[in-house]
């Protein structure tokens, strides 16, 4: 069995109560040497200072043993690949032992970091005009992704209600939308309305709460209409387990705190169609098929890449990926991550990745072997999704998704079968965008990148005009 150690948790837990290792050895009946090594992870969590934990201190036991060190560590690796820290980075090590010894101090670099790196952005941005001083704090997209990432994108409780909802009214995929018709309306007293495209003009969906009537546009087919009941049906049986999740968030405004109730109850309707046992032994089965998922669940493609980033549950882990959702001029619209893939937030990513070549071959799943500027390497694939369609002078409304994993997990995904792992110096280099990438000699660079000067050689072109 694997030793469980809580170092970190137990010292940030003590300092929080004001107690001395003496008194918390007191209260959990041990004596102030075992804390200390219990403190410095020299001895392994027992199951009894665990029940003394949650019986003395009232405390979840899953918090106690939640490891977040992981996503801490690769956070910090990621902003370390800064070249503000060029001249002198810390080794794997020495990040070991902040992220051991010093989470706080860790986290409040990174938030530091993040603030920084926002304000970069938006001088990229607007250039040398004066910026309001709001746009220098984190966008709410940011902030919501952050929180998802420090649940490692799982939501037990969320899980929970969808699969209660399930044993109380079960259904097979292809009626889960008069399932949820009928449960909407005999529960609840609202009925379900679809519109023409004219009437609902620019909306696919409107909940009149005090009608008790949902319009859902014509133009949303089956998939995204059932999901669309889904996440309303969360919103008026499920709003107070929205409102515990984020109640101890650090949400600075009321706008965040309503888009991450709309991505929560997006999770629920993921949960709800796609249940996660069921949905895990299908992806494991089918070597991740991604079509053969969506059709065995009645969801579409873009619904069962965005579940998978979600089977993290401690006992049935899936394989970790990350998703990224674009649109044709390249702006970030949706972005979850279980991994340690550091996502572009407002665009301008690589084009070296060939998530932006799946416009030219709309529906074509495209596979990539990729290295990023700090030598990790992912396997990624590519598609395009359609969204719901209103008018002729609007009909091309088409995005491309990304889904990828780190490469020691590709040969799970049945992909990989006919599509093998590179020579070491064919994977594609890619990096997170023009502005901050290191790379020498790339022929796709569109701009000068802000922390390093390239070499100029007025006697000699180089491939491109920012280098010789």
């Amino acid at each position: 069995m694997q030793k469980t150690f809580i170092g970190t948790q137990l010292r940030q837990l003590r300092r929080e109560k004001g107690q001395t290792q003496a008194e918390m050895g007191r209260v959990l009946g041990v004596s102030a040497a075992y804390i200390n090594l219990l403190e410095k992870n020299q001895r392994s969590l027992s199951v009894s200072i665990l029940m003394a934990l949650a019986d003395n201190y009232n405390v979840d036991w899953r918090d106690v043993v939640m490891d977040k060190s992981a996503n801490l560590l690769s956070d910090l690796r990621n902003a370390m690949q800064d070249p503000l820290f060029a001249a002198r980075q810390p080794d794997l090590q020495e990040m070991r032992a902040a992220v051991d010894h010093a989470p706080s101090l860790v986290q409040n670099f990174l938030k530091l970091h993040q603030s920084h790196r926002t304000a970069m952005d938006n001088i990229m941005k607007f250039g040398n005009e004066r910026m309001p001083t709001e746009l220098l704090t984190a966008s709410p997209e940011a902030i919501i992704h952050d929180f998802f990432r420090d649940h490692f994108n799982y939501f037990d409780v969320l899980e929970q209600a969808a699969d209660a909802l399930r044993r109380e009214a079960p259904s097979q995929p292809y009626e889960m939308q008069s399932m949820l018709q009928q449960r909407l309306f005999t529960k609840h007293g609202i009925i379900v309305e679809t519109q023409p495209v004219e009437i609902m003009e620019e909306s696919l969906r409107i909940f009149d709460a005090e009608a008790g009537i949902i319009k859902l546009s014509e133009a949303l087919d089956y998939q995204n209409r059932t999901f669309q009941l889904a996440h309303i049906l969360c919103f008026v049986e499920s709003e107070t387990i929205l409102n515990d999740i984020t109640s101890d968030s650090n949400f600075e405004s009321q706008r965040a705190v309503a888009r991450c109730h709309v991505e929560l109850a997006n999770y629920f309707a993921a949960a709800l169609l796609m249940p996660y046992d069921a949905f895990h032994a299908m992806a494991e089965q089918s070597k991740y098929d991604i079509d053969r998922m969506a059709s065995a669940f009645a969801v579409s493609f873009e619904q069962v890449c965005q579940r998978l980033t979600t089977l993290q549950r401690e006992t049935k882990r899936g394989v970790p990926f990350f998703f990224l959702r674009v649109d044709k001029a390249g702006n970030v619209t949706k972005r979850f991550n279980a991994t340690s893939f550091n996502i572009a937030e407002h665009g301008g990513s690589c084009p070296v990745w060939n998530l932006h070549t799946a416009f030219r071959t709309p529906g074509v799943i495209l596979p990539q072997y990729v290295e990023l500027t700090d030598g990790e390497r992912f396997f990624t694939l590519a598609r395009t999704t359609e969204r719901p369609v209103f008018s002729m002078q609007t009909q091309d409304r088409r995005l491309a998704i990304s889904l990828g994993c780190d490469i020691k997990h590709a040969s799970k995904l049945i992909y990989t079968s006919a599509f093998p792992k590179p020579a070491n110096d064919a994977f594609s280099k890619i990096g997170i965008n023009c502005h901050l990438c290191l790379r020498h000699n790339c022929s796709q660079r569109a701009h000068d990148p802000l922390f390093i000067e390239l070499n100029t050689d007025t006697t000699r072109r180089g491939k491109t005009r920012y280098e010789s």
